[in-house]
């Protein structure tokens, strides 16, 4: 076979695989956004619901989020569905049989995979946690308002050996009430301020109500009281008020500042950030591994024909979207690092995926 001719297959199985991937998943959208309409028709129908909030606020960020969670079920499928229509055509016996190898043939699904993990990433990493801003926004005005605006016994460190204290907030009134703040200074406690509330005003700007302070210098104690005073803290209530779908809003940087940040301060609730944090480098070798899967277990003809194919295909991957969510919950309980459970699926397949690829036609 002429060096013509292998690069005119590899954009032949190229473009199989980008326009099968792309159809499949313009198909299961407009599926899936039908469904969701039927879902929520009662509540877009309120009056007080307008349609350009619908469209733009809700739909137009609902469909490239919802296009990330699927998209390797979609890779998987589309990879599954063409190469077995290939395997059933007799056209990659015929490759193999002009003197290409299957590794050969192999190279344009790698590259497919490669522009599929790579626009994913982007669009997880940058696009997609603006619009979920939008989104969630909307979800909680008009459908159902799942933001955490309340919080009790808060304590985090502000800054080295400043901690604070909150006995409660509440981020409507924009207060927290019974508050402290203590400085220590090579472990010794050399300030401490006591308020009977506190209010957020803006950015690290906050106003104690009723307050005193004590500073400490050996055995001597200055007291000072006052009714109001503004300060600065290097915390706002974001960094204490955490929602479920909070880490979906956060760029990829975003996300590992916060991270950081609340590690310092001796926040312990944040598995959900870190497991959003290392799933979005994990989907990346994820694509790989599902397109080597589904054109290893397509690339033979089978008396089954093209849908057993896709029947196994869609079982295997079903069966990876729900160990991720397993492997997820296990690290959420602290049994498991969020980074292993991110990439515990991705080990299993890969082996899955080496022993169907050895398997495959020669």
């Amino acid at each position: 076979m002429g060096k013509f001719n292998v690069k005119h297959i590899d954009r032949y199985i190229l473009k199989q695989f980008l326009g099968t991937f792309f159809f499949a998943m313009v198909l299961i959208l407009a599926i899936s956004v039908v469904f969701d309409i039927n879902e929520k028709i009662d509540k877009f129908l309120k009056p007080e619901v307008p349609l350009k909030a619908i469209v733009f606020d809700y739909y137009l960020n609902f469909i490239p989020y919802f296009g990330s969670m699927i998209c390797p079920l979609i890779t998987f499928i589309a990879v599954i569905f063409f190469t077995s229509k290939l395997a059933d055509k007799s056209e990659i016996t015929a490759m193999l049989a002009s003197g290409m190898s299957f590794r050969r043939i192999m190279l344009p699904y790698w590259i497919g995979a490669a522009i599929i993990a790579m626009g994913t990433f982007a669009l997880d990493a940058f696009v997609i946690p603006k619009g979920n801003v939008t989104r969630i926004a909307f979800q909680n005005k008009y459908l159902k308002n799942n933001a955490v605006v309340y919080a009790n016994n808060i304590q985090l460190e502000v800054s080295p050996g400043v901690f604070a204290y909150f006995d409660n907030y509440n981020d409507k009134s924009r207060m927290g009430y019974r508050f402290s703040l203590e400085h220590f200074e090579n472990k010794k406690l050399v300030s401490r301020l006591t308020a009977a509330s506190i209010k957020y005003d803006t950015l690290y700007k906050w106003q104690v109500i009723d307050y005193i302070i004590r500073d400490f210098d050996g055995m001597y104690e200055h007291v000072t009281q006052g009714s109001r005073k503004d300060t600065t803290l290097a915390i706002i209530p974001s960094d204490f008020l955490i929602s479920a779908n909070d880490c979906e809003k956060m760029t990829t940087p975003e996300l590992s500042q916060y991270i950081s940040r609340q590690k310092k301060r001796g926040v312990a609730n944040i598995q959900t950030f870190e497991i959003e944090y290392y799933k979005r480098y994990a989907s990346i070798m994820a694509a790989f591994i599902l397109t080597c899967i589904g054109a290893s277990l397509s690339s033979r003809k089978i008396k089954g024909g093209m849908g057993l194919n896709i029947g196994i295909g869609i079982g295997l991957s079903f069966s990876y979207i729900l160990f991720t969510t397993i492997t997820s919950t296990f690290a959420v309980s602290g049994l498991v690092s969020p980074m292993v459970a991110s990439w515990i699926p991705n080990f299993l397949y890969s082996l899955i995926a080496i022993f169907l690829y050895l398997k495959a036609p020669r």
